[in-house]
């Protein structure tokens, strides 16, 4: 069936160094679920924490379900994500080192599951995003001079 995108962090790449990746799933209720088949997520600002041996996803917004009723969610609640005790210890011990944060990365449905791709992540300083974005600029200006010179 495939990965459908709900939505991604394109900030956490500019922000941050990904060092690892982990696919979670996400504790949700029905209305969650179903806004986020229409694509109503945002991940800008959300971050995982452990507490007590379980990981939870803070700052995750899903908007309210259009068609709920009083059964529809708090947006902003906090949401317990499903990982193996072994990645949730080694994420632990990673995470109280200095500068490390675990971060959201992108939202999808895989095979009709709702599943989080977090990041293990180190953050970036200004001078690390400068150097990136200049980068990134000399290569769109690479492609686009090779793109020219195809056409004459």
């Amino acid at each position: 069936m495939g990965e459908k995108l709900i939505c991604n962090n394109k900030k956490a790449y500019h922000d941050y160094f990904i060092e690892e990746k982990f696919e979670a799933g996400m504790v949700l209720k029905g209305t969650e679920v179903k806004s986020l088949r229409n694509g109503k997520a945002n991940l800008n600002d959300a971050f995982a924490l452990v507490k007590g041996g379980e990981a939870f996803l803070h700052n995750l917004h899903i908007s309210p379900y259009a068609f709920g009723n009083r059964e529809n969610h708090d947006p902003d609640r906090m949401r317990k994500l499903l990982l193996h005790k072994a990645q949730i210890v080694k994420l632990f011990a990673k995470i109280r080192e200095q500068g490390y944060s675990f971060i959201p990365l992108r939202i999808y449905f895989k095979e009709g599951l709702v599943k989080v791709e977090l990041g293990l992540a180190k953050g970036k300083k200004l001078y690390d995003k400068r150097e990136d974005m200049k980068e990134k600029d000399h290569k769109r200006d690479m492609a686009q001079a090779m793109k020219q010179r195809g056409r004459d």
